[in-house]
């Protein structure tokens, strides 16, 4: 699958040696920035699988262009470039959430792997967010389940697996989720008070 990079740097020869590396290699360059604000706003619009930014830049610097694109899941991965080795800019990167950052002139064979480790351990990331909120999910699923189903029990005199089968029924009967059911059930008592 061809990868789709956004490319952020204030230097357009730097982009456009960038460009021409990743093209090369078989890279889809899906847009270009020369600030971190623009980058910001093309990650909105193309959900590129990985951003190369510059740390220094006009307007919005790359690190805090970079916290927001990681907490608003805009791309897969973000690696920093950076003339800069100081533990300060290493600490913010990491800060951020970025998957790498390398020190320029950065060469060829570097970028690309680096580019191949970040968009992987970028889709590994994606697939345990994805996991956790299905998990995450299931159980306030089962929560309200369990609740609607006590009350089931306690006003009916159901035990626990009449009043779980009572509602799988009215979720069959009623073509909806066991949720929604248990919502309703709850909201009925609830009124009912």
């Amino acid at each position: 699958m061809m990868r789709r990079i956004v490319i952020a740097d204030d230097e357009p020869i730097t982009r456009m040696d960038l460009c021409e590396i990743l093209q090369e290699n078989g890279y889809l360059v899906a847009g270009e920035a020369s600030d971190g604000f623009d980058a910001v706003e093309m990650c909105r619009k193309k959900k590129p699988d990985l951003v190369l930014m510059d740390v220094k830049m006009p307007f919005l610097d790359g690190i805090k262009a970079a916290k927001v694109i990681v907490n608003e899941n805009l791309a897969l991965s973000v690696i920093l470039l950076s003339a800069y080795s100081g533990n300060e800019f290493v600490e913010q990167a990491k800060e951020a959430g970025v998957m790498g950052y390398l020190i320029k002139p950065v060469d060829e064979k570097t970028l690309l792997t680096s580019i191949e480790i970040a968009v992987s351990k970028g889709e590994e990331l994606k697939r345990i967010k994805q996991d956790y909120n299905r998990m995450k999910e299931s159980l306030e699923n089962r929560k309200v389940i369990d609740i609607a189903k006590g009350l089931m029990m306690k006003k009916y005199g159901l035990n626990e697996d009449e009043a779980y089968n009572h509602m799988r029924k009215l979720s069959m009967d009623k073509r909806c989720p066991m949720k929604q059911i248990a919502e309703t059930i709850l909201v009925n008592e609830r009124e009912a008070l």
